[in-house]
């Protein structure tokens, strides 16, 4: 890692629907990227628990340079993905995770100690 490289946000508290991210102003649903983070809106993109997570919605990360990306599914496994997002996500060849939501958020923080990680995070169902 070089000193000049983009550090992403660490996740400092995770509970339902409410989430601690270093920097950041708490919220339900985050964000987060090489650099920074912010709110997760869903209505931005129209994602909802299905198909779930789409193309759009991993585009941002992307742009900030992330070149893994966790996705969480929810606390209870709830939100999907689209397998197109899957089938983006290989094609510029970044690596993913999908888990749980506390274990994304593990996973995640584990990654932003040594990469650039971006991911979306989804804190209830």
């Amino acid at each position: 890692m070089t000193d000049d490289r983009k550090v992403s946000p660490r996740v400092l508290a995770i509970s339902w629907g409410h989430m601690d991210v270093e920097g950041l102003t708490p919220g339900k649903d985050f964000k987060l990227y090489p650099g920074g983070g912010r709110l997760w809106d869903w209505s931005e993109t129209g994602t909802q628990h299905r198909p779930g997570v789409q193309p759009v919605d991993v585009e941002e990360l992307l742009s900030y340079g992330a070149t893994v990306v966790v996705l969480s599914r929810g606390m209870q496994l709830q939100l999907e993905i689209d397998p197109r997002t899957l089938a983006l996500l290989g094609e510029r060849g970044v690596a993913v995770h999908v888990a749980e939501t506390v274990e994304a958020v593990q996973l995640y923080n584990d990654l932003a100690l040594t990469q650039p990680v971006g991911g979306l995070f989804h804190s209830t169902c």
